[in-house]
């Protein structure tokens, strides 16, 4: 036996059926905060800036990232050969 019900229905309508909340201002409150941060860390994620960080650490940032590298390769061969 097969049943198949289709309900055309809203998504406030679904919600009011089913008693749950309408987080309707909640969720516009979230995204309101959530653009004005974003818009005011904007500037720290400009290619510009990324590249200020990433420079002002020197040779030692290339240098932790290639032993990382090193160390990620030598434990994924490890792990593959079985050790």
């Amino acid at each position: 036996m097969k049943v198949r019900l289709e309900v055309d229905c809203s998504p406030k309508e679904a919600r009011a059926f089913l008693g749950l909340p309408d987080v309707t201002s909640l969720n516009d409150h979230l995204v309101l905060e959530m653009r004005k941060r974003v818009e005011s860390n904007m500037a720290l994620v400009s290619p510009d800036e990324l590249m200020r960080n990433w420079m002002s650490f020197g040779g030692q940032a290339t240098e932790q990232f290639r032993k990382l590298m090193t160390a990620a390769a030598t434990g994924a061969q490890t792990f593959k050969s079985g050790g």
